[in-house]
């Protein structure tokens, strides 16, 4: 199960970052170009929200199922002292929740606004901020490879 968990989580990655990388990009063009927020702009918006969330429950299953996980009962403490631990198991989970989180409240916070540029800029201030929070927390000498 470990295994097909984490190769699901490996390709919906792919997705993940495609989708949001898109929908930075539309918000930004829209933003500085002075356009009209339009029926598109808000299925970007959902279709990177939902695909965020499932990658965070495939993630949330994955972490919980990983032989990593057991390293918390037996070192404790000791899985901050090693970076790669420390990465699989704190700070790639967190960062990327609090990245989904800052998704998720852009995309609510849009909603909420009535005029097209103050409707599109919440989206592209938090969708980027996640965006590079994502970036930052990939394991990239392993997902690459």
């Amino acid at each position: 199960m470990y295994d097909v968990v984490l190769k699901l989580h490996s390709y919906w990655a792919y997705l993940v970052l495609l989708v949001l990388i898109i929908a930075v990009v539309n918000a930004l063009i829209k933003v500085f170009g002075d356009k009209e927020y339009e029926a598109k702009d808000f299925r970007i918006a959902l279709f990177t929200l939902i695909v965020s969330h499932i990658q965070l429950l495939i993630g949330l299953v994955l972490y919980f199922v990983s032989d990593r996980f057991q390293l918390w009962s037996e070192l404790g403490g000791g899985v901050m002292k090693d970076s790669l631990l420390r990465l699989y198991l704190v700070e790639h989970p967190l960062v990327n929740i609090i990245a989904v989180a800052l998704i998720t409240i852009g995309y609510s916070k849009h909603k909420k606004k009535l005029t097209s540029k103050t409707k599109l800029k919440p989206i592209a201030v938090f969708y980027s901020i996640a965006l590079v929070l994502l970036l930052s927390r990939i394991p990239w000498s392993i997902w690459l490879a």
